[in-house]
């Protein structure tokens, strides 16, 4: 919308309005709001760029008693454009809500000074505050004296360099009363906070809950000491300032990305517990908490994560361990080689107690700690761009570990390394159920030798873009647990398995761009299969006769397995088939002479030169269930016309077009192959 029509004057019952926009040159549309005194819950004024002061004046904002939620908008602020700030101002002055307002926003408002009615502690309801890109604004009002207000944020403020004693309030006693959550965003110019803390009369904070500050580059010093009750603190890209975590006694969550010091300068009694839950480190210039405190500061803390810590060589540089965790994500470290930790030799109990851990982009981390093993209640595992690593696990994975996902670890060979004793594998719980391997490209077996309990309860299986993988479970048994099996570019495997147990629950089978000659031996024993695509297997040739007889596959396709020549002729006898896709396979594919399945639904054939032989050869009058059928491919380019022998069996089979939902002939035949046949007629 770039503005809005005249004649708003007119609706005087109108309740709801979310935004009325002033167009360039429109400004004196703003005097129809004069009338509209019924408006009520939320509303928006967009394009006040347009408006000058006694057009806001007219707008009477202060006697639409119903409205609950404002928002003044004004235009993007550029640098070059001819607003006048003396002129937005005004319009802001004349702007006034009427008192009972609970929310207000202020957004790219071009004026260097705020209305003093922004501020009034007569608003006596006003809970949220959000003052967005006001570019030209030196200082922030007077918003401490709100009696009500819950939340604040300032974004966008870059003339402002210091806060102090305006933005509580001239002699305030109590400012922010009811202050909850505040936010500091992109104030580029910003060096000091003077919180006032010399005036102990005066009490700042005291039911503060958050406090985020990001993007403050400039801002010096020290965060304001003495917020009891402050749960959660987000610093994020503020290079020069310090941050004392003792200062916090009740906090939850600390997030602090970009900072130049983090100290704990206060003495605690040694009975002292942390509150801290989540913890989030990131790119701290210098890490200034004793060894000794680090447990009493963060050993309770549930969710610990450092990311992006250039300086980080080793948790114990800093006292850091996994001890009292419960989920760990160590992301982006270059410098990080290690994640041993004496903690985990002294407290091997608290250590135990992790349940997830990720650990990705640390290009120099070339092992995994010798205590995974000791991680008893990790069931989740994700470990992605990792160049340095060659295999997994030493000797044995996590005994209860269940998902695991390994991405981008070019250099990694094997998933578990060579045993020095067989008598450990039989310690090895195998309980891992999905496991998920992605471009490893030096990828070559799951295990180096032994292991054949690796994946006993191994119920999906993805392995995508490995190169060299050329077995999948050459030692190992296959695993009866597995049901969903998926492939994808590795051209080097030719096989998975030699055959499938009788017992096997697989239910799925999906193999992409993959050097498979042919899928293991007893296909027709999984009665639990309901699935089986296959897509660019240029070595794939054939199937067994007997290899497809499941009671329970559903979904056959091949596409782009250029050496299949025929599909098995047993395929009429899968009656549980409903779709069935074969798709730029060999020029000479020949069908069942015995026809489809005669449950399809579904049926795609393309790149057959023999396609278009009679609908009775094919078997097509038998597709009673029939819905989607699809021919396309360049497989029959020289057909000049289709058939007319059996045509009315054809036609038959398309005459219920409630039951035939598509049907699509594309890229198949000349333009006139249909031309003479009765079928295509009307």
């Amino acid at each position: 919308m770039e503005k809005m029509p005249s004649g708003f004057d007119q609706l005087i019952k109108l309740q709801t309005l979310s935004d009325f926009v002033v167009g360039e040159g429109d400004g004196h549309l703003i005097r129809e709001l004069k009338n509209l005194s019924n408006l009520r819950g939320n509303f928006r004024l967009s394009g006040l760029e347009n408006v000058n002061g006694q057009d806001a004046r007219e707008a009477k904002l202060n006697e639409k008693l119903g409205i609950d939620v404002l928002e003044l908008r004004w235009g993007t602020y550029l640098k070059n454009n001819t607003r006048k700030k003396e002129v937005e101002e005004r319009v802001l002055e004349f702007l006034c809500p009427q008192k009972k307002v609970k929310q207000l926003i202020i957004a790219n408002y071009g004026g260097a000074k705020f209305s003093t009615w922004i501020g009034n502690p007569s608003f006596q309801n006003l809970s949220s505050l959000k003052l967005r890109n006001c570019k030209n604004c030196k200082s922030l009002p007077s918003v401490g004296r709100l009696p009500l207000l819950k939340d604040l944020s300032i974004f966008g403020f870059d003339q402002v360099q210091k806060i102090g004693v305006e933005f509580f309030g001239e002699n305030e006693l109590n400012p922010f009363a009811s202050l909850e959550i505040l936010s500091f965003v992109s104030l580029p110019n910003w060096k000091e906070w003077d919180s006032c803390e010399g005036d102990e009369k005066v009490l700042k904070f005291p039911n503060l809950r958050k406090l985020s500050i990001n993007a403050c580059p400039q801002l010096l010093g020290r965060l304001p000491t003495h917020v009891s009750s402050l749960q959660i603190l987000e610093i994020d890209g503020c290079r020069r300032l310090v941050v004392s975590i003792s200062s916090f006694p009740t906090l939850c969550e600390l997030s602090i990305r970009g900072c130049a010091e983090v100290v704990d300068d206060r003495s605690s009694p040694a009975n002292e517990v942390s509150s801290l839950q989540t913890l989030s480190l990131s790119n701290i210039s210098k890490f200034n908490i004793p060894a000794d405190r680090i447990m009493l500061r963060f050993g309770n803390s549930e969710h610990f994560r450092i990311v992006g810590w250039e300086e980080l060589a080793s948790l114990s540089q800093h006292g850091l361990s996994f001890v009292g965790h419960r989920f760990i994500t160590i992301e982006y470290c270059p410098q990080l080689h290690s994640l041993e930790t004496e903690e985990a030799k002294l407290q091997p109990d608290k250590i135990s107690h992790v349940e997830s851990l990720v650990i990705g982009g640390c290009g120099r981390l070339n092992r995994l700690p010798k205590f995974l093993l000791e991680l008893t209640f990790l069931t989740v595992m994700k470990i992605y761009h990792c160049l340095g690593l060659v295999s997994f696990a030493g000797n044995n994975l996590p005994p209860n570990l269940k998902k695991l996902h390994i991405l981008g670890c070019t250099n990694l060979e094997y998933l578990v390394d060579e045993i020095e004793d067989n008598k450990s594998m039989s310690s090895t719980l195998c309980l891992l159920e999905d496991l998920k391997i992605e471009w490893c490209g030096s990828l070559m077996s799951l295990s180096l030798k032994g292991h054949k309990n690796i994946c006993n309860q191994l119920q999906c299986l993805q392995i995508t873009h490995c190169l060299k993988l050329s077995c999948l479970f050459s030692n190992i048994m296959f695993p009866i647990t597995l049901k969903h099996l998926k492939i994808d570019g590795c051209p080097e495997l030719e096989y998975i398995a030699e055959e499938f147990e009788e017992t096997a629950c697989l239910e799925s089978i999906r193999i992409e761009s993959s050097g498979i000659k042919s899928l293991p031996r007893r296909l027709d024993k999984l009665f639990h299969l309901q699935e089986i695509r296959l897509r660019k297997c240029s070595n794939l040739v054939s199937f067994e006769e007997s290899e497809l007889l499941s009671i329970n596959l559903r979904a056959f396709s091949a596409d782009g397995c250029g050496n299949v020549g025929a599909l098995p002729k047993c395929m009429v006898s899968i009656t549980s088939l409903r779709h069935l896709c074969v798709f730029d396979c060999s020029a000479d594919i020949s069908f069942p002479s015995e026809g489809f399945p005669a449950n399809l639904t579904s049926l795609e054939i393309s790149n057959a030169p023999k396609i278009y032989r009679s609908p009775v050869e094919w078997g097509l009058n038998r597709l009673t269930s029939l819905q989607h059928l699809v021919i396309g491919g360049g497989g029959c380019s020289n057909v000049v016309s289709f058939p007319e022998e059996g045509i009315g069996m054809m036609c038959l089979l398309l005459s219920p077009l409630s039951a035939f939902q598509i049907l699509r002939i594309w890229n198949s035949c000349s333009p006139g192959a249909f031309k003479t046949s009765p079928l295509f007629k009307n």
